[in-house]
């Protein structure tokens, strides 16, 4: 795709949140529990998603168990996603993946969402190796609303990115000025990574900060998200699972930590 002589203004909007979560801390097992509250006005009969923490502080093995699994929709080879208590973000635990390259090393930790409307994620995440000129993922969640195709999180041209399964569109538009909009993933540190999908928007926030190339707002800019909106007008996507792993699609692996996982229906933050 073509680029534009000159960076774009990106404006950012602030979706409306019609449900409030508090977030109650507990100290059992390093959890965080959530109660949802009505907000102002709402009904009781607007969807929700089901919010959930999980740090993994509860896991007994190796195999993440409980509300994880690890199976994988395509294929997969060597590479493994396994409770590891060498690194942690908090506690003593977290999700250790051994991300191998090549299409059919697909490995992931994943879990069920439930409920509807606003979703928002917050997960922390540490890796070794700088996102590659290739494609990569290490966040995916299937969609409904488009043939049961993923959403998914990664890197291209070594920085973050989106891209949806089902027409291969990117955000941002992997343009030298579009790369530009975005971050790369900071290797071998914590990193609190965020994203919002809400009445067919995208928001990305990297360590509390938005990343003005992950933002799909509705209005096209170019090198942004100019190819998302044109290639599917009307995006609203109804995300069934959140998977966190590894899956590479021409070369690249890595070896990534994911822990103090979040699931709302606001904004959670770091």
């Amino acid at each position: 795709m073509a680029s534009s002589s000159a960076r774009p203004a990106r404006r950012r909007t602030t979706a409306a949140v019609g449900t409030v979560l508090s977030l109650t801390a507990a100290c059992a097992l390093g959890q965080l529990a959530v109660q949802p509250a009505l907000a102002a006005g709402s009904s009781a009969s607007t969807p929700t998603v089901t919010a959930f923490t999980d740090g993994f502080e509860d896991q007994t093995g190796t195999t993440p168990s409980g509300r994880w699994n690890t199976t994988v929709r395509d294929c997969s080879g060597t590479g493994t996603a396994t409770v590891d208590s060498s690194k942690a973000h908090s506690g003593t635990k977290s999700i250790k993946v051994d991300g191998k390259t090549g299409y059919c090393n697909h490995a992931f930790v994943g879990t069920t969402l439930s409920g509807g409307g606003a979703l928002y994620v917050r997960f922390w995440v540490n890796h070794t190796t700088a996102l590659p000129t290739g494609h990569v993922a290490f966040a995916a969640m299937q969609d409904s609303s488009d043939n049961n195709k993923d959403l998914r999180m990664g890197g291209q041209n070594q920085a973050l990115q989106w891209n949806r399964e089902s027409d291969d569109a990117t955000l941002p538009a992997q343009s030298p000025v579009g790369v530009s909009m975005s971050k790369p993933l900071p290797t071998n540190t914590w990193s609190c990574l965020e994203f919002g999908v809400d009445s067919g928007h995208l928001t990305t926030w990297l360590n509390g900060t938005v990343v003005d190339g992950l933002v799909e707002d509705g209005v096209s800019t170019q090198d942004i998200d100019n190819q998302w909106i044109q290639s599917r007008p009307g995006w609203n996507p109804t995300l069934q699972n959140l998977r966190l792993g590894w899956e590479s699609y021409s070369d690249g692996s890595d070896t990534l930590w994911f822990d103090d996982i979040a699931v709302s229906s606001s904004k959670i933050g770091c």
